[in-house]
């Protein structure tokens, strides 16, 4: 194979994780591409949700009136788009369920984080920068009553 092969390959696999990542129903828990040969694997959380290996970790709780925004799989969690820019929101910032308002960095792909509900941020729980496990509360937040 040779060099212009290869990243055709390489963009090839990229473009169907992503798009994995993007409409599956839940988000894996592991994601293994090869390029030799192609190959992609994905594996999926136990019905317990967590990885098969170990017991789903109990959950931090959040506030009375609250609830968290958890890890959707296992990666490095950044606050910002990149270094030195400022974070997608803060601590007060009132957010709309589907905004995005953190990523997670899982095989060097940027996975969106997006608030599955609307409220107003109490808490980043994970600093900049940290691994997060899968299900791990990253954000904890006052949902907004509906009306």
């Amino acid at each position: 194979m040779n060099g212009t092969d290869g990243e055709k390959l390489i963009a090839a696999l990229s473009k169907t994780v992503d798009e994995l990542m993007r409409t599956a129903a839940r988000q894996p828990v592991r994601v293994s591409v090869r390029v030799g040969d192609a190959a992609i694997e994905a594996e999926w959380p136990t019905a317990g949700g967590g990885p098969a290996e170990e017991e789903p970790k109990e959950t931090q709780a959040a506030p009375e009136e609250g609830t968290t925004v958890n890890a959707s799989l296992v990666g490095t969690f950044y606050r910002a788009s990149e270094p030195g820019a400022p974070p997608f929101v803060d601590v007060g910032d009132v957010v709309q369920a589907g905004q995005q308002i953190a990523i997670i960095e899982a095989m060097k792909l940027m996975i969106p984080v997006e608030a599955d509900r609307s409220g107003t941020l109490l808490d980043v729980l994970v600093g900049d920068g940290e691994s997060v496990e899968f299900d791990q509360p990253l954000f904890a937040l006052a949902v907004e009553e509906s009306a």
